[in-house]
């Protein structure tokens, strides 16, 4: 794959789709007037192949063309199961 795609680390938060995932990605940041530390998530649907990713699972993900109407994000590697 291309090195200059974006990469993401993510939680995978349904595969009850074929082939597709969705995934949660989280980011920290600040309230604008507070201050206060706010977690912010944002879900991306990525291409699973081999239907290897499960609910819970830790995955990589990498942009990709559009595969779809809302996929443009491919599982590029699990890296925690979530049993473990």
């Amino acid at each position: 794959m291309k090195e200059n795609r974006r990469k993401l680390v993510g939680r995978v938060t349904s595969d009850k789709m074929d082939k597709t995932v969705v995934v949660a990605g989280a980011r920290v940041t600040r309230h604008r007037l507070y201050g206060k530390v706010v977690r912010r998530a944002s879900s991306f649907k990525a291409h699973d192949e081999t239907n290897e990713a499960k609910e819970g699972d830790l995955v990589r993900i990498v942009e990709s063309r559009p595969l779809s109407r809302d996929k443009r994000w491919v599982v590029a590697a699990i890296l925690r199961k979530s049993g473990e």
